[in-house]
């Protein structure tokens, strides 16, 4: 087996966790090997670190997959490492049936990812050692789940950074296009060739449930209050509004709610499913607009959306000259910032519709904000919005900061895992 041989003056981010070898750290190869294969990473002095599979046509030219120097890379190694990624999943997520079973680095199969759709697995191989393990990967799947399907997502651009191609392809069994799942009580339809990545985003699911606080307790900032009526001959508490009349939605204590780049109807679900009394689901794109109607209306709660196609960027600042306002507002964007290069313009991006969001907010309601972009940091994100509250003179407190699921778990020392930002915050005028 070859050897990769570490500099002696390069940072010991190995030994604290991180499972990635950068070219830059190597300070030779010792012995021959193919491209794929499975390589010893050690120290300048000699001693065994780890051992992963190299592709010297990548930046990262190793990623680690044991510490065991003694442990086979063979079928029993992917079968044990899958079966331990989905105890992981029936130990700590609420329907492991619908959540992400592999995470890649995280799951200690770097360069793998695997959703789960009840009895469909849809999997994204992104590197070339893991590629030509796809036969052991499909076994392991199938030994683990015993799935209908697999069906593989491999048409992402870093795939070529790994000199692979793109493609979409059935891996076992019978795979339908689009398949029904579950999440906090919810019934998504989720299209797993077409849609975004593997067709849906596990990653929220925990923030969207902790949106269910804010959805109930305004029927007072609306006018309505509880009062003493006569009803069929008995006098009982009954919502009335500043006219006096007798409110009937049984929804009137509900908040009124924005939210922006609903892709399939998300957090506007679970808005719904917590109390809202109306909410505006907005997307640019039209097939979202219709992916989040048909989730919507499956869930009974079309009533109480109204759809809006436009460009968010344009439709807030819109609404702010119009006088628009909601009791909460939710911004959940696409990445603004792919590379580093890309950091600045985000900034401007998130600023600027978190300065408008927050504009649009009435006085106490909340702002729900995140990011899924790796390059801005927690630091800038929270940096950022205080900044956007600053000139829309708005004072924040800050009452729920959250990552990825827990079907995301992250490797200390490896910072990368640590995309996601969410946070929840309770808007005041300063006057």
């Amino acid at each position: 087996m070859a050897k990769v041989l570490l500099n002696k003056s390069r940072k010991k981010r190995l030994e604290a966790g991180h499972p990635w070898v950068f070219q830059s750290e190597v300070q030779e190869i010792q012995g021959e090997y193919q491209p794929g294969e499975i390589v010893d990473i050690v120290n300048h002095q000699g001693h065994f670190l780890a051992k992963g599979y190299i592709n010297p046509a990548s930046q990262i030219i190793v990623r680690i997959l044991s510490y065991d120097q003694k442990e086979e890379i063979d079928q029993q190694f992917f079968t044990k490492r899958v079966r331990e990624a989905f105890g992981f999943r029936t130990r700590f997520v609420s329907n492991p049936n619908a959540c992400r079973v592999v995470y890649g680095e995280a799951d200690f199969l770097p360069g793998l990812i695997v959703d789960r759709y009840n009895d469909i697995l849809v999997a994204q191989i992104l590197s070339l050692g893991m590629d030509v393990r796809r036969e052991q990967i499909k076994q392991a799947l199938i030994d683990v789940f015993q799935p209908a399907g697999i069906y593989l997502r491999n048409d992402v651009p870093v795939r070529e950074l790994e000199g692979l191609e793109q493609g979409k392809e059935v891996l076992y069994g019978q795979c339908p296009q689009e398949v029904t799942i579950e999440e906090n009580g919810l019934k998504y339809i989720v299209d797993i060739v077409e849609g975004q990545k593997t067709g849906f985003f596990y990653d929220q699911r925990e923030n969207r449930a902790a949106i269910a606080p804010l959805m109930t307790g305004w029927g007072e900032k609306h006018g309505i209050s509880l009062q003493e009526v006569e009803n069929d001959g008995k006098r009982q508490p009954m919502p009335v509004d500043k006219r006096g009349k007798v409110v009937k939605n049984p929804f009137w204590d509900g908040a009124e709610v924005l939210e922006c780049f609903t892709h399939t109807g998300s957090f506007t679900m679970n808005a719904c499913k917590h109390g809202a009394k109306k909410v505006t689901a907005l997307d640019i794109s039209e097939h979202a607009i219709e992916t989040a109607k048909r989730n919507i209306t499956l869930n009974g709660f079309l009533h109480r959306v109204d759809f809006v196609v436009a460009n968010a960027f344009d439709y807030l600042r819109e609404s702010v000259e119009l006088g628009r306002s909601w009791d909460v507002v939710i911004l959940d964007p696409p990445a603004f910032a792919k590379s580093r290069a890309a950091v600045r313009g985000a900034i401007r991006g998130y600023k600027d519709i978190n300065l408008h969001g927050l504009k649009l907010v009435r006085q106490g309601g909340y702002l729900v904000t995140a990011s899924c972009s790796y390059h801005v940091s927690p630091e800038l994100f929270l940096q950022t919005i205080q900044e956007a509250a600053f000139d829309a003179k708005k004072i924040i407190r800050l009452i729920e900061w959250r990552g990825a699921g827990k079907d995301h778990p992250e490797i200390s020392g490896a910072d990368e895992g640590h995309y996601l930002k969410f946070a929840i915050f309770e808007v005041r005028d300063r006057r």
